[in-house]
C-alpha cells in the first residue's frame, strides 16, 4: 500500500493543492498530515477546510495548538527578539482570521496517530516542539521510534525532508543504585524515521513543496518536491499585512536564521 504523508502546510493553499494533485499521480491509497495547518501563511481557513473536506487523518502541530490554547512558545522557539515579534504578529493575525468551526477542528486533533507499524507525529512522540534532526544521536533517535510503539515514525516540524534507517541491533542498559546493579538487554528490529518536510514553508533551499510517499509493502521511501506558484502566496502574505520576511524566505526555501540555539530543546510550557 502506498501512503502519502505531508506536514507543515502553514496556511499555503496554493502549495497544498499542488501536492494533492501530485499525490493523485502516485495513486496513494491513504494520506496523512502531520499538523501545522496554520501559521505564517495567508490562507489558514482554506487549508483547514480542505483537510476537513477530504477527511485526511491529521495530528496536531505546535501552531495548531497555539491557535487553540493561546501563544505558548517558549524562549527556545525564537533566536532573537525580532524573530519573536514576527512570530507574535503571525499568531495574532491567524487567531483573528480563523473561523470558529476551524478552531474547533484544530482543538480535537490528536498528538499521535498510529496505524499498524506506522506512527505519525508533528515534532516527536514526546513533544510537538522537539526537532528530530537527521544528525540526532542514534540511541536517542531509536528511543523516539520505540516510544511511539511503531517501526516507522513519520515526523515534520523541521521543514526539511529526510529519511533515516536505524539498524537493528542489541542494546544493553546498566542500572546502578545504592542497592542495585542490574544490566538489561533487548534487541530492536530495523526502525525508520521519515521526515515529510514542509508543504507550505519549505526550508531545504528551494521553494518547492515537499512530502513523502511510503510503500508499506516494499518499504520504499520517495521524497517528493512539487513546484507551484509560490509567488501568488508571497503576494498574499504581503497584501494581508503579514511580515514581508515570510514571503522572502518562502521564495528562497530557507529559514533565515530562525533556528533556535538548541533545536533539541523540548518545550515544557
Amino acid at each position: 500500500m502506498k501512503v502519502a504523508v505531508m506536514s507543515c502546510i502553514h496556511g499555503n493553499i496554493e502549495a497544498l493543492d499542488a501536492v494533492l494533485l501530485d499525490i493523485d499521480k502516485y495513486k496513494a491509497e491513504k494520506i496523512f498530515c502531520l499538523g501545522d495547518l496554520v501559521g505564517y501563511g495567508p490562507y489558514p481557513n482554506q487549508v483547514v477546510e480542505k483537510i476537513r473536506s477530504l477527511n485526511i487523518p491529521t495530528c496536531a502541530g505546535c501552531w495548531d495548538e497555539d491557535v487553540v490554547e493561546g501563544l505558548n512558545a517558549c524562549d527556545c522557539s525564537y533566536p532573537s527578539m525580532l524573530a519573536e515579534k514576527r512570530g507574535i504578529i503571525a499568531h495574532e493575525w491567524t487567531n483573528k482570521q480563523i473561523k470558529p468551526e476551524n478552531r474547533d477542528f484544530l482543538a480535537q486533533l490528536p498528538h499521535i496517530i498510529q496505524e499498524d507499524n506506522l506512527a505519525f507525529v508533528h515534532g516527536s512522540p514526546h513533544s510537538n516542539h522537539e526537532y528530530l534532526l537527521p544528525e540526532l544521536d542514534a540511541f536517542v533517535a531509536l528511543e523516539r521510534v520505540i516510544s511511539s510503539g511503531a517501526d516507522v515514525l513519520f515526523c515534520g516540524h523541521t521543514h526539511a525532508p529526510y529519511y533515516r534507517n536505524l539498524d537493528s541491533g542489541k542494546l544493553k542498559i546498566r542500572v546502578e543504585s545504592k542497592n542495585l546493579s542490574e544490566e538489561k538487554s533487548f534487541t530492536a528490529n530495523l526502525k525508520k524515521i521519515i521526515n515529510a518536510g514542509s508543504v507550505g514553508e519549505p526550508r531545504h533551499g528551494r521553494p518547492n513543496a515537499t512530502y513523502v510517499i511510503y510503500d508499506t509493502d516494499t518499504q520504499e521511501v520517495i521524497l517528493r518536491e512539487v513546484a507551484y506558484d509560490y509567488q501568488k502566496t508571497c503576494t498574499a502574505i504581503v497584501e494581508n499585512g503579514l511580515p514581508p520576511i515570510f514571503a522572502w524566505r518562502l521564495a528562497r526555501g530557507i529559514e533565515f536564521a530562525e533556528r533556535a540555539d538548541d533545536p533539541s530543546h523540548v518545550c515544557t510550557r
